[in-house]
């Protein structure tokens, strides 16, 4: 790995300052971005770490979500933000963009040189749009803790579990939470740092995890979903927006866009608070 000792233990210390957020008895909230100059926004505004949003890179560059941006431009986009900020950055990988397991295990010494220090990564087979075996995918989890050991890095490995989404036969709460449960343990026992059982949204499932796991939980927020306040307090590590941030920031540019249409809308652009300079000094902080 081409990396100097002092890159290699700078990237040392921000994988363990990650893993220690999620170990602070305090609710870690990521407003998942997309690009350098969100990356740069959310450091100035003291968020201890980055994290992107799977969805929100493939729309932003014109691709559907799905693994179809190509992991080459994945891989530069990665690079650019993490030289773009001073705090640990980790990457939505989907479910790793591989074919098999030697494709998995460069995958991730690739990351890691792009200077990634956490990953989120599916137990969705993306070919059939189906769950992994939970033995594949503890397997493949095994496979990434072994391969950021042996690069000297610890990366922090966030297991999402897609029962709530797309678990085929798992028609009732109870069923769902059961195959949620048996994978986090699972998980937790190849690996994982974290459990994130996306979309489960009911406050006794979640409950029921933090407790039974006894590990970093991971939930995204979603309709239905308790008061952040309310996740904290039951012990909820870590709060994802998933493409949130972005649709909030088209939701901006779409209202502004009609408003202009009608001839109208010139006072928030003269007035935005938002101006040139700030964002050169956000984009020029770290270089």
């Amino acid at each position: 790995m081409a990396q100097t000792e002092f890159n290699l233990k700078q990237q040392q210390n921000k994988a363990r300052l990650f893993r220690d957020l999620h170990h602070s008895g305090k609710l870690v909230i990521f407003p998942n971005i997309w690009d350098p100059l969100g990356a740069a926004l959310l450091e100035d505004l003291n968020f201890p770490a980055i994290a992107t949003a799977s969805a929100s890179v493939a729309f932003s560059n014109g691709y559907d979500d799905g693994q179809n941006i190509p992991f080459t431009s994945l891989l530069t986009l990665l690079r650019r933000i993490v030289n773009c900020v001073s705090v640990p950055v980790s990457a939505d990988i989907e479910s790793g963009f591989a074919e098999n397991q030697t494709e998995l295990k460069e995958n991730i010494r690739l990351l890691l040189q792009a200077g990634i220090v956490g990953i989120n990564v599916e137990d969705t087979d993306k070919k059939t749009d189906s769950l992994l075996p939970v033995e594949l995918a503890s397997e493949r989890i095994r496979l990434i803790r072994n391969t950021s050991e042996e690069v000297g890095i610890p990366l922090f490995i966030n297991a999402r579990s897609d029962v709530y989404l797309r678990g085929k036969g798992f028609d009732t709460p109870e069923a769902k939470l059961e195959e949620s449960l048996k994978r986090g343990f699972a998980y937790k026992a190849a690996g994982a740092d974290c459990f994130y059982p996306i979309t489960m949204n009911r406050k006794q499932d979640i409950q029921e995890t933090v407790d039974q796991l006894k590990m970093p939980v991971n939930v995204v927020i979603m309709n239905g979903i308790p008061e952040l306040n309310v996740l904290s307090d039951m012990g909820v590590a870590r709060v994802s927006l998933g493409p949130g941030f972005l649709k909030i920031a088209i939701q901006s540019m779409k209202n502004l866009a009609i408003k202009l249409q009608r001839l109208e809308g010139m006072d928030e652009i003269i007035k935005n608070e938002i101006t040139s300079p700030f964002l050169k000094s956000l984009v020029n902080r770290v270089k």
